[in-house]
């Protein structure tokens, strides 16, 4: 492989240091072999992870005896909050303790949460008694089920520190001001994507055969040591990482620029955007680092209040003050990330339906045929094995065979656009919740020619199989929307906000999940308890109907998603318009 001469290379990695504070070199830390590390941590956290997720709704059924709204609900918060908190573990990571130290802590914290949910699945006093056939199930006491959520719920605080972290520090082992390297740094996002989805592949396979077969113990004590083995094989590489000192969050500088703008609200903006303070006005002393200018856009002019010059200016010198005056390139960016939230609230939908098939398909599943041969039964938690399977098909399909089409049917170099990526998800999202109606329907009408509506326990002779088709639209739907939404976050917003608006990705996953648990509380309180659409026995109840109304709702987001998506304008084209406008 041929490399550069040192002397235009450098030995050392701009921005860089080492563990002991000094300049990286070039030659002795990051690279493959750091990266490496930090690929295999990831694993064993997208085992955890999901080995927990993708089972948990028949735990919460058959062991804690919840019904399948609530323990639907009970996923989704959880999930939910891991992804929610991505934002926080990257603030703090960008802001006070680096993205190292934010592993290394986190990881701890994950590792905590799983050995107490083991601990919950061992003892037997943190669950209730077996359900005994003539007498109703005791459901879990306030007890048990508080220890059950403490578990999560640290699990979820040390996932989102990790997960937020781990595709920065994996990214800062490459050195993007150096080709051969910055053509290593995209191969490394590739592979991150990859490993994550085989991470996932084998939690709902083996992970998930190991609790229904060994019990819940073995599984959630193997997430425990999978945990601890990554984390001290991360620490391993100490001395080979290269290391980028905290630069603040840009979740500070939005809330500077609105706050700024909002104390000069009522002050009159000048006719000329060159009146206005811009990074060329700010002193070496203010500790600001010199970014690129972005030329000034009419949208939003409210937030150009922030960078309006007043009394401070003297000698024609302004000095800035945060929270009071903010350059116009600041606020410039702020508008970048605001002209990308139509985009990002558009595809929380999608996420809404792609849980279901980590809650609701699953219960499904619980009812349905599921033996293969005469000896095997397939677990009911590793249906998700469908929709992990057909993303790692979809990725490389789409490279081989659908983007050299799209490059010349659509004269773009990149094949689909990733509002295209995005747009064709979102129709797949809506087909997914028509199938998954068509198959209940199906489901309860051998339900009932069997004699089985009132016998929740009983297998319906029909083959699990049938979900398979549910499972795989969502799983082509996500593989398009996590390539489009991760090239459009990373490339639209401003350079200096790539961390932030990697959280920003994964919080519409949060939302979605948060959404599924509204609608289900919503829907089961309108339909009563008489009949509701998502009853404990699934054969009494109407969740064909539920489905549906995830599929209307899904093609009433997929009309707005098209009418922000032609309102939006990719950033170079626009920061070419407004440059010719100036």
């Amino acid at each position: 492989m041929a490399t550069l001469p040192t002397t235009t290379r450098g030995k050392t990695v701009p921005d860089a240091c080492d563990y002991q504070g000094l300049p990286a070199e070039r030659s002795k830390t990051g690279g493959w072999t750091a990266a490496t590390m930090i690929l295999g941590g990831e694993v064993m956290e997208r085992l955890t992870t999901l080995g927990i997720t993708v089972n948990l709704v028949t735990y919460l059924t058959g062991t804690m005896h919840l019904g399948n709204a609530a323990s639907a609900n009970l996923v989704t918060n959880f999930v939910g909050t891991s992804f929610m908190l991505c934002l926080f573990g990257g603030f703090l990571a960008d802001t006070y303790i680096g993205r190292y130290l934010n592993i290394v802590v986190f990881a701890a914290v994950q590792a905590t949460g799983v050995a107490l949910l083991t601990i919950s699945t061992t003892v037997p006093s943190l669950s209730p008694p077996k359900c005994m056939e003539g007498t109703p199930c005791v459901r879990a006491t306030n007890t048990q089920l508080t220890v059950l959520f403490l578990a999560l719920y640290v699990t979820a605080l040390g996932t989102g520190g990790v997960k937020s972290s781990v595709p920065g520090f994996g990214s800062d082992q490459f050195d993007d001001s150096e080709k051969e390297e910055k053509n290593d740094m995209v191969k490394f996002l590739n592979w991150y994507y990859f490993v994550v989805n085989i991470g996932s592949l084998a939690a709902v396979t083996v992970l998930v055969y190991i609790q229904d077969n060994q019990g819940r113990p073995w599984g959630y004590g193997i997430c425990t040591c999978a945990i601890l083995f990554a984390l001290v094989v991360f620490m391993l590489g100490t001395k080979k990482y290269r290391y980028k000192k905290p630069v603040g969050s840009p979740l500070t500088q939005i809330a500077e620029v609105f706050v700024a703008a909002w104390s000069k609200r009522r002050l009159q903006l000048p006719s000329d955007s060159s009146l206005l303070f811009n990074e060329e006005d700010i002193l070496d002393e203010a500790g600001r680092i010199k970014k690129q200018r972005l030329p000034h856009s009419k949208q939003f002019r409210f937030l150009d209040r922030a960078a309006i010059k007043d009394s401070e200016s003297t000698g024609g010198i302004t000095v800035m003050r945060k929270w009071y005056l903010t350059t116009l390139t600041d606020v410039e960016e702020v508008k970048l990330v605001i002209r990308m939230l139509p985009i990002w609230a558009t595809t929380i939908m999608f996420w809404t339906v792609q849980v279901q098939m980590m809650t609701l398909s699953v219960s499904q599943a619980t009812t349905m045929d599921r033996r293969i041969g005469k000896s095997f039964t397939f677990p009911a938690g590793s249906m998700t094995v469908f929709l992990i399977g057909t993303i790692l098909l979809t990725v490389p399909f789409y490279d081989r065979f659908v983007a050299p089409i799209a490059r010349k049917a659509l004269n773009n170099p990149q094949g689909l656009t990733p509002l295209q990526h995005t747009g064709v998800a979102l129709v797949l999202s809506v087909l997914s919740m028509v199938a998954a109606a068509f198959v209940e329907i199906k489901r309860l009408r051998f339900a009932e020619s069997h004699g089985l509506v009132h016998d929740a326990k009983e297998i319906i002779p029909m083959s699990v199989f049938w979900l398979v088709p549910q499972f795989a639209i969502v799983g082509i739907g996500e593989a398009l929307m996590y390539l489009g939404q991760l090239d459009f976050f990373l490339r639209e917003c401003p350079d200096g906000m790539k961390t932030m608006s990697m959280g920003l990705f994964l919080s519409s996953r949060a939302f979605g999940f948060f959404l599924s648990s509204l609608l289900v509380g919503f829907v089961n309180k309108m339909t009563g308890p008489n009949k509701p659409w998502i009853a404990n026995n699934l054969n009494q109840g109407r969740l064909y109907d539920y489905y549906w109304l995830l599929a209307a709702l899904s093609v009433v987001n997929l009309f707005l998603y098209l009418v922000c998506a032609n309102w939006y304008v990719y950033k170079d084209k626009k920061l070419a318009e407004d440059t010719l406008q100036e």
